[in-house]
């Protein structure tokens, strides 16, 4: 039987209902489908699909599959791994917005951790080490955070309480509400001074590699580095080096490769505290993704204009 609303796929059950709280009509025929087994059986081809969570990349070659594709949905913030994949004049939209506050959350717990310790307590916990001493406060400390998206607004918000020196950095100087955005030119003259340098961009060709070995040497000694970003914008060598020599200190919850495999440098060197890329996965990710979903497939099934279009391919 035919259908007279847009035909979309959710990669599970926990984005189904979406409407049923208002007991509206869903203006899409929604279906689940996580793209790994055969197309669902619905009248017609899908036209949006929402990309599963955490890890897309094993199905991304079934977009170009898709006759009738016209939007990519993600769930995620990042979406460098589907530009390779995206069919011409196919409409690509990420979830910006919603792993604001759990990334920004992680990025201050891990400066913390980081400043504080936390990681050397609990690897002494087994033992009964009484691990006492004086250790650097976030209050006080010269924080100087790259990138001011959204993400990196919402980690300036949850730093404002704890007493820091806030200096913020983004491609391109301009003064917001906040005050004074620098520019990625001023970083070589800015990173002398800081102690806690903290990572919020995406990953794109102009963030690959920023944080390189002229990146990391122009760091203070006993500088921390948290990089809540993605991986490659660190170039891992370098840092491994810096770690290595003790100069400096880490906090990531991002690493190059990933996921880290048993052995590699990274896990081993001093002063360095990993989480497994969770900064988006909590229990605040559902339901500001549900409600993002709601709105968009709302707008797509009516017309409107979509939110958090990123790319946006010409037609063939």
């Amino acid at each position: 039987m035919a259908t007279d609303r847009p035909i979309v796929t959710v990669p599970d059950d926990r984005w189904l209902g979406l409407w049923d709280d208002a007991g509206e009509r869903a203006p899409v025929e929604v279906a689940v489908w996580d793209m790994s087994g055969p197309a669902p059986e619905v009248p017609g081809s899908p036209e949006l699909v929402v990309l599963p969570y955490l890890d897309a990349r094993p199905v991304l070659h079934r977009l170009a599959e898709l006759p009738s594709l016209r939007v990519v949905q993600t769930l995620t913030a990042g979406y460098d791994n589907v530009l390779p994949h995206l069919p011409p004049g196919v409409r690509l939209c990420n979830a910006g917005g919603v792993h604001d506050a759990s990334t920004a959350e992680l990025a201050v717990g891990l400066a913390i951790a980081g400043l504080r310790g936390l990681g050397d307590f609990a690897q002494a916990q087994p033992t009964g080490r009484w691990l006492a001493g004086t250790r650097a406060s976030l209050a006080d400390r010269r924080v100087l955070l790259v990138g001011a998206g959204s993400v990196g607004s919402a980690i300036a918000a949850r730093l404002a309480p704890f007493e820091v020196v806030l200096t913020r950095v983004a491609g391109r100087a301009r003064d917001d509400a906040h005050g004074h955005v620098h520019g990625v030119e001023d970083l070589p003259a800015l990173l002398p001074a800081a102690e806690v340098v903290v990572l919020a961009v995406p990953l794109s060709e102009a963030t690959r590699g920023m944080v390189d070995a002229a990146f990391l040497a122009a760091m203070a000694d006993g500088a921390l580095l948290v990089n809540v970003a993605r991986g490659p914008v660190v170039v891992t060598d370098a840092l491994v080096g810096e770690l290595a020599s003790g100069r400096l200190r880490a906090a990531l919850d991002v690493t190059d490769p990933e996921p880290l495999p048993p052995g590699h440098p990274l896990w081993t060197t001093p002063n360095t505290l990993i989480s497994p890329h969770i900064g988006g996965d909590t229990t605040a990710f559902p339901p500001r993704a549900r409600a993002l979903l709601r709105d968009q497939l709302t707008r797509f099934g009516t017309g409107q204009e979509l939110r958090n279009v990123v790319a946006s391919p010409p037609p063939p």
